[in-house]
């Protein structure tokens, strides 16, 4: 009987140690799991974190994405129009170069005479000295002016694209005895609209392609106080523009 309790005794033992390190155990796993759950949570959370960074990366990059792609065709369209706008200024230029050229070969007998044909922003101007057109304090055209115009006109009438500003330009000094002038600004406007005149009545030039205008003293090209400085401003300028439709409503498209 003492033999048989003593072997209950130890086996009671035995099981009482293995229920405290079960019961440890359990502890120990019970907070290795709290710590697992923890860490969990935490890495969930990072994990959401980032997720939401991305969507919101992604969002941002589609949106930049959309905005290269529109402003590589927006750019791709300019620089399509700016060829465009180049094409045409060079064919200006072109155009403007030929009349140049074609303008110079038919008035070549009247350079002497104060004649000259130049470029200046693109325009073509014909200047003439007012002894090539007028009698001194005169607006009636002369004959050796009136030849000289024929050629401006005979060259102008095969280009119903170009227009025409017609001014008139004086010297400083004060006009004196000229009955109903009162002044160069008067007389620059009338010899401007008898030159305007000639070309329509007589040389059949479309008056709708035809400005006169009258500078006065205002736009000298010599400002030189010398006869010859006042007789180089005493002209009158024809201004040659060619029509730009093509050209404006390209750039107003």
């Amino acid at each position: 009987m003492v033999a048989e309790r003593d072997s209950l005794s130890t086996r009671t033992t035995s099981l009482e140690a293995q229920v405290d390190e079960l019961k440890a155990d359990t502890a120990r796993m019970h907070r290795a799991l709290a710590e697992l759950n923890t860490k969990y949570n935490e890495l969930n959370d990072g994990y959401n974190l980032l997720n939401a960074s991305y969507t919101q990366a992604n969002s941002k990059l589609n949106k930049t994405s959309s905005q290269v792609s529109q402003l590589s065709s927006d750019l791709q369209k300019r620089e399509a129009r700016l060829k465009e706008v180049e094409d045409i200024l060079k064919r200006r230029d072109e155009a403007t170069n030929a009349l140049k050229a074609k303008l110079q070969q038919a008035l070549l007998g009247f350079q002497q005479s104060g004649l000259s044909v130049d470029i200046r922003d693109g325009k073509v101007y014909v200047s003439l000295t007012d002894k090539l057109l007028f009698p001194s304090g005169s607006i009636v055209i002369d004959d050796k002016g009136k030849a000289a115009l024929k050629q401006v006109a005979v060259v102008l009438n095969k280009e119903p694209n170009i227009n025409l500003a017609i001014e008139g330009h004086t010297d400083d000094k004060k006009v004196l005895n000229l009955g109903q002038i009162k002044d160069n600004w008067d007389l620059s406007v009338l010899r401007a609209t008898s030159v305007s005149r000639y070309m329509v009545e007589t040389e059949n030039m479309d008056p709708k392609r035809i400005t006169a205008t009258g500078k006065g003293q205002y736009q000298p090209i010599d400002p030189a106080n010398t006869p010859e400085a006042r007789a180089r401003n005493r002209r009158i300028e024809i201004v040659l523009t060619p029509k730009l439709d093509e050209l404006y409503n390209l750039i107003t498209k």
